[in-house]
């Protein structure tokens, strides 16, 4: 049984925006089943396409399942069933023996940059990076799947 136990944060954008980051992978991300209780998912980068499954959330966790695909598949599955999608450039950010992924969205979602780290257990701890500000692990408005249906840009100011 495949389980993701995942955080979200928000950022610092003044100390993101100084900070040394390595080359991101452009991701485009649709949604071929997106219901509360689960989603289907299909990614793709410029190289390669995944197909995911993920469960109902209970904490920070919920379960998940992964699958490389190949990519003409991937494109395919985009293009042909996504219900919606979105587009963001992921970064992999090592810090203190975790890798943190930032994905800064672009299209309805530009402006919103969330960093996410996957841990082993939900009361394991971890040193944020400085460039890490509010935690919305819990907050549904920030899930990928949420995204695409009520955007970045439609939402009312903080």
């Amino acid at each position: 049984m495949g389980k993701e136990i995942e955080r979200k944060f928000l950022i610092k954008e003044t100390e993101w925006n100084s900070f040394a980051k390595p080359e991101g992978k452009l991701l485009r991300q649709g949604y071929l089943v997106s219901d509360p209780n689960k989603t289907i998912r299909v990614r793709t980068t410029e190289n390669a396409a995944w197909i995911t499954i993920k469960g109902i959330s209970t904490g920070a966790s919920r379960l998940e399942y992964e699958y490389e695909i190949p990519l003409k598949e991937g494109l395919e599955l985009l293009d042909q069933f996504a219900e919606s999608e979105l587009e963001k450039i992921r970064y992999e950010i090592p810090h203190e023996g975790k890798i943190w992924e930032v994905d800064v969205f672009s299209g309805d979602n530009a402006g919103l940059i969330v960093a996410e780290i996957e841990l082993e257990s939900e009361e394991e701890n971890f040193q944020l990076p400085a460039w890490v500000a509010e935690e919305v692990t819990h907050e549904k408005k920030y899930y990928n799947s949420c995204l695409t249906i009520h955007p970045y840009k439609s939402w009312t100011p903080r």
